[in-house]
């Protein structure tokens, strides 16, 4: 299961309601800001997320509409609030650019609050955790190094109590361990395996985010079978001739391909300020009927082909 959040969803400039680009996706205790467009240390307060654990930032590429907010964030850590350290993931061209924002601008010569750590990335995992992983793979948009990014469970082999039962296995640490894929022996002396209580091994839970992109050919295989696709959809059709030139993708064209890559959920992002929403929302449901155009501070939560809104902090807390 995922939880994620839109902090900022409006193309190339920000607009009376709708911040620049930015999403927060959580699994666990685990927290990662994917792109940090300008205003998103607001958009992260105003949402009720906060900043504890805030020490992964994933980077889809370069242009200033995308990473300008991490300015201000290092400011923020910096007076404010306090963290061990800060990994940025991103391409070359990203890193380096964001190098010379934060060294050049931001410090100039101080000492940063806390360790700073670039890595740059290739297509592959970047990141893995003990029951999930983080991928990225590569993307079509102007200029080099432009990635997603993929959050995916690990498969896992759920539990079957009810051969436990025919075992008359006791509670407590023996269906424990089996759980977690371990032998056990029981207090009679019999000798369990977890093969004889686990099921067939189940996919976990894959969520793609897309940045700016102005093709969906090489998308086709990353995105096969996603539980959740975010991705832009900054043109109308209408101005298709336009969404190539500056490499991004229309409605329609983001909805063929969630349809085409047999994608459960489909969230659009990265609207530019010249069409009404609904008329997005309008040109993507004629191609995938449940397409979804996300609001600044919508949340979700992705479980296994299952999308669900969930409350924020600040809405709870109202």
């Amino acid at each position: 299961m995922f939880e994620f959040v839109f902090l900022g969803t409006s193309a190339s400039a920000p607009s009376a309601r709708r911040g620049l680009s930015a999403q927060m996706v959580m699994h666990d205790e685990y927290r990662f800001l994917v792109d940090c467009g300008e205003g998103t240390q607001r958009q992260i307060m105003q949402s009720g997320l906060g900043f504890k654990r805030l020490n992964r930032i994933l980077i889809t590429h370069s242009h200033l509409d995308h990473i300008l907010g991490l300015a201000g964030l290092l400011s923020t850590f910096t007076r404010w609030e306090t963290i061990e350290g800060l990994e940025i993931y991103g391409g070359g061209a990203a890193l380096n650019r964001i190098h010379d924002l934060l060294y050049g601008v931001v410090l100039r010569g101080a000492r940063p609050p806390m360790a700073i750590t670039f890595h740059e990335i290739r297509p592959g995992v970047v990141f893995e955790a003990d029951d999930f992983s983080v991928s990225a793979f590569p993307v079509s948009h102007r200029g080099p190094d432009c990635y997603g990014y993929a959050f995916a469970e690990k498969s896992r082999r759920p539990f079957l109590p009810e051969l436990a039962d025919a075992l008359a296995i006791p509670q407590g640490p023996w269906r424990r361990d089996l759980v977690n894929g371990l032998a056990v022996t029981l207090p009679d002396g019999r000798q369990i395996s977890p093969e004889q209580v686990l099921g067939e091994a189940r996919q976990g839970t894959r969520l793609l985010i897309v940045g700016d992109t102005g093709r969906t050919e090489e998308l086709l295989e990353p995105c096969q079978g996603a539980d959740a696709l975010v991705i832009e959809a900054t043109y109308l059709q209408s101005e298709a001739e336009m969404a190539q030139e500056f490499g991004h993708l229309t409605a329609q064209a983001a909805a063929l391909l969630a349809l085409r890559c047999g994608v459960k959920n489909l969230l659009l992002t990265h609207l530019s300020r010249r069409y009404r929403e609904r008329d997005v929302l309008a040109e993507a449901r004629l191609v995938f009927p449940e397409a979804i155009v996300a609001r600044d501070f919508d949340a979700y939560q992705i479980k296994r082909g299952e999308l669900s809104r969930i409350r924020l902090p600040d809405e709870e807390a109202g």
